[in-house]
C-alpha cells in the first residue's frame, strides 16, 4: 500500500510532491507484448463512477480483455488531484484482469503535472508498472506550433523543462499531450503512443476503455 487514501486536499498536494520524487523516469521496457488503457467515466445522476482497464497484443493491437470496476465517487473534482478521484477506481478495474500489460496507457498527465505526478505517475507507482500519460488537454507548460501530419510533435517546456510531447496521432486532428508516467522516458512513450493509434486519435487501448465506460453511463441512466 502506497499511501491511504483519506487525504484532505492539502494533505494531497503534499503528498504528490513526496510522490514526484519517487517517479523514475526510463525507457519502456523490450519487448512489450501486452499494452493496456484506462478511462473512467461518470454517471452524474447517481454520482458514480465507472473505471475500464482495456488490453490489447503488443503490436498487432489485438483486442484481449477488458475488466470494470464502478462505485460511488468519493472524491471531489479539483484541478491538479484527478489522480485522487480515479486511481482507486482504475486499481480495482486492474486488479479484475486475467493478465496484467507490461506498459499501461492512462487518460491524463504523467509528470507533465505542476507537481510532477499526474494520474499516469500514481497509477504506476501504485502498480509498480510502466505507465505513459495520454491527455487531450494541456495542464502545464507551452509549446510550438505543431505541424499538421500524423508523426509531427514538438516539446512541451514548463519551468524550463520537457516534461512532455505534443503529438499529432492523426492527420488534420487535434494533438496528444504525451508524458511518462513512471518506469517510461518521453521518447519510448511516444513511440508506443503513436503504434497504438490506429485510424484516431486515441491510442486503442484507451480509446476501447473510454468507449465501454461511457456505454456502462448509458446504461446506468436507462
Amino acid at each position: 500500500m502506497l499511501h491511504s487514501w483519506d487525504l484532505s486536499p492539502k494533505e494531497a498536494i503534499a503528498l504528490q510532491r513526496r510522490l514526484a520524487s519517487m517517479v523514475e523516469l526510463k525507457p519502456l521496457p523490450e519487448p512489450i507484448n501486452l499494452v493496456g488503457g484506462a478511462d473512467v467515466g461518470y454517471s452524474l445522476h447517481d454520482n458514480m463512477a465507472v473505471a475500464a482497464v482495456a488490453t490489447y497484443a503488443f503490436p498487432s493491437l489485438e483486442f484481449n480483455e477488458i475488466a470494470y470496476f464502478n462505485a460511488k465517487v468519493s472524491y471531489p473534482y479539483i484541478p491538479g488531484l484527478l489522480s485522487f478521484r480515479e486511481v482507486p477506481l482504475i486499481l480495482h478495474a486492474f486488479q479484475r484482469l486475467r493478465k496484467e500489460p507490461e506498459v499501461l496507457l492512462c487518460d491524463g498527465q504523467g509528470v507533465a503535472h505542476p507537481r510532477r505526478s499526474g494520474l499516469a505517475s500514481h497509477l504506476g507507482l501504485w502498480l509498480n508498472l510502466p505507465a505513459v500519460g495520454c491527455a487531450k488537454t494541456r495542464l502545464v507548460g507551452s509549446h510550438g506550433q505543431v505541424g499538421p501530419r500524423r508523426g509531427q510533435f514538438r516539446s512541451l517546456m514548463y519551468r524550463g523543462e520537457r516534461v512532455g510531447v505534443v503529438l499529432r496521432t492523426r492527420t488534420n486532428v487535434k494533438p496528444l499531450y504525451i508524458s511518462a508516467g513512471h518506469l517510461a522516458d518521453l521518447v519510448t512513450s511516444r513511440k508506443l503512443v503513436e503504434r497504438c493509434c490506429l485510424k484516431t486519435r486515441m491510442p486503442e487501448p484507451i480509446r476501447r476503455a473510454h468507449l465501454e465506460v461511457q456505454r456502462a453511463v448509458r446504461c446506468r441512466k436507462e
